[in-house]
């Protein structure tokens, strides 16, 4: 046999070995590109958060300037109306709890704080804390995507469903939560009703009572933040 029959390659083989080295081409060049395009966003979600932070630390000093202003003049500070509640326990559908220990933000406003009032005997609310919504988001957090319930495991699941809101990360996420910004409905349309278990120690209570009677329904304000770390 001569060497030119030796070497001899089809040529239905070369062509495959073509489309398979352009396939590896272009795939190398993409993870390349991708790469070059993650460490730009990995940029923005810090400073973001950078930005975030220094706000929620902006709102605290004012809170804290503003008692001891009025405490000065002999007065009693008064906050604002808080914009957001955390809604946990019962099975309530019309504020998305379909399970006994489920919970979910909600927007405060005239019509909601109504429903939360006809439902008061059944349910436990109040204002949480950037640390209760911080943690609620990273311990217990899931996402909805296509009815299904998704674990947020990067912030790539995050940008898929939000990022035509310049929602991109978890930061984001809980900044927008948080502020009751401009796309809460979207936000909490996308966050799964958070999951909690019992309390550590149980309720104390009589679950027929108002939390003022020393009940464990109603408004609790910010005390329900001290539920919340008890429910994580």
């Amino acid at each position: 046999m001569s060497d030119v029959a030796k070497q001899f390659v089809p040529e239905s083989v070369l062509k495959k070995r073509k489309a398979v080295e352009k396939v590896a081409a272009e795939r190398a060049a993409a993870a390349v590109e991708r790469k070059k395009a993650n460490k730009a966003k990995r940029k923005v979600i810090f400073k973001r958060a950078e930005q975030y932070v220094k706000e929620y630390r902006a709102k605290e000093a004012d809170e804290v300037r503003l008692r001891r202003q009025a405490k000065a003049h002999g007065n009693f500070y008064v906050p604002a109306d808080a914009p957001l509640a955390f809604v946990p326990k019962k099975i309530l559908q019309l504020l998305r709890l379909t399970k006994i220990n489920s919970g979910t933000f909600v927007r405060l406003t005239k019509a909601t704080l109504q429903m939360l009032q006809w439902v008061g005997p059944y349910v436990a609310w109040g204002y949480p804390n950037l640390k209760s919504v911080r943690e609620l988001v990273y311990k217990r957090g899931f996402a909805k995507v296509d009815k299904q319930r998704i674990p947020i495991h990067d912030n790539s699941v995050i940008e898929k469903s939000l990022g035509q809101f310049g929602i991109i990360c978890v930061e984001d996420l809980i900044h927008e939560i948080f502020t009751v910004g401009p796309n809460f409905k979207q936000v909490n349309s996308f966050l799964w009703p958070f999951h909690l278990s019992n309390p550590n120690g149980g309720f104390k209570g009589k679950k027929t009572n108002h939390f003022i009677e020393g009940g464990e329904n109603g408004n609790r304000e910010d005390k329900i933040n001290g539920l919340i770390q008890k429910m994580l």
